[in-house]
Order: C-alpha cells, then sequence, then structure tokens
C-alpha cells in the first residue's frame, strides 16, 4: 500500500469558479468529468499518489470546520499564495515554519468556502 488515503474530494458550490481558481493558483489543467450529474474537476497526480477532485453535487458542501487538506506546492509555497487572494480566495494563516525537518504551511479559503492549507519544505 503507497498510502492510506487515495481519494480526496474537494466540494464546490460554483464548480467552474472553483476549476479557475485551482488552475490559476497551482498552475495546472483540471479535467472536467461529468458522472450521473455531478460534476468533477480532477488534478493531475502521479500514479500511485492521492487523487484530488473538485466536486459539485447535491451531497457536497464546502466548509471551513472538517477535515483540512494540505496541498504540496513543491519547493516554496509562497508563489502559490502569493495568487490565492487576486484569485478571489483569503489567506488564513501566511507562511509558518513548521520545524526545519518538517517545512513551512499556510492556510486559505478557497472561492468557496472550503479551508486548506499548503505546505513546502522552503
Amino acid at each position: 500500500m503507497k498510502n492510506l488515503i487515495s481519494i480526496v474530494e474537494i466540494p464546490t458550490t460554483d464548480f467552474t469558479r472553483a476549476v479557475a481558481f485551482y488552475q490559476s493558483i497551482l498552475n495546472i489543467s483540471i479535467e472536467e468529468i461529468d458522472m450521473d450529474g455531478t460534476q468533477m474537476g480532477v488534478l493531475p497526480n502521479e500514479e500511485g499518489t492521492v487523487n484530488v477532485v473538485l466536486v459539485k453535487g447535491a451531497d457536497y458542501t464546502p466548509t471551513t470546520s472538517g477535515t483540512v487538506v494540505y496541498l504540496n506546492t513543491g519547493d516554496d509555497l509562497q508563489p502559490t499564495l502569493d495568487k490565492i487572494e487576486p484569485n478571489g480566495g483569503s489567506i488564513l494563516v501566511p507562511k509558518t515554519e513548521i520545524s526545519p525537518e518538517m517545512g513551512f504551511f499556510a492556510m486559505f479559503t478557497d472561492t468557496e468556502g472550503n479551508k486548506l492549507g499548503l505546505h513546502s519544505l522552503k
């Protein structure tokens, strides 16, 4: 077993807005699919890693009070963090060191009202 977690779903209320937000801040392309009336946006990933999916459907509600997902931003989270507010999100916690061994984190809310984190080693 490579990962204990296999899929993370991030709920959306405005699917198009959420796709644009994540494509802009992460500099990625998101594959959009429809699964029986549920809109899904699949973020790119490497084989054997966690799948992250933006979802709009009847049973999905954005929240700031649930499990927090931290996105891996590569070497330094600051360039991604700098894109949060210009693209409609809000910064909750600025770049903060966890420890020299564990690196840095930051927290934000996306355009949908979800609380997420960023993580990097530098």
